[in-house]
């Protein structure tokens, strides 16, 4: 629960930076996804562990409000590469002075040394996240 807990309360905070901005936290996540190179909705889905239909929601907003757009994907005809567009990129930099200011209050109430060992603790959960094999029911 302590989980669910952390992850609301980053989630709420996302919320209010991104309002100012006309974003969502959904629609900042799957910006920042994009922000270094292109990729398909599948591509982003995978990467982030959602639906491939939830992204590509959001993924159609975004386009719609001119914060991104599809480009064709020479590896694949109906995949289309997702990537943000001028307006896109000037709406998450101008998240980076609130996200700082955020990230500067609430890591001056932890010890650096736990910062660094949650970090490393976190990746080596997503690892193990990703090596892990749901079982099918199957039997």
């Amino acid at each position: 629960m302590r989980t669910f807990r952390l992850y609301g309360g980053f989630l709420e905070a996302a919320e209010v930076m991104t309002k100012p901005v006309g974003l969502t936290a959904a629609w900042w996540q799957v910006l920042g996804a994009v922000l270094r190179q292109p990729l398909p909705v599948s591509g982003i889905a995978r990467e982030m562990s959602l639906t491939r239909q939830s992204v590509q929601r959001i993924a159609d907003l975004l386009v719609a409000k001119g914060l991104a757009e599809y480009l064709p994907n020479p590896a694949h005809k109906r995949a289309k590469l997702f990537r943000p567009t001028e307006a896109g990129y000037a709406a998450v930099s101008s998240l980076a002075q609130a996200q700082h200011a955020f990230t500067n209050r609430i890591s001056a109430q932890v010890d650096p040394d736990d910062l660094r060992t949650t970090l490393k603790v976190m990746e080596r959960l997503v690892e193990a996240l990703d090596a892990d094999e749901w079982p099918t029911g199957d039997a």
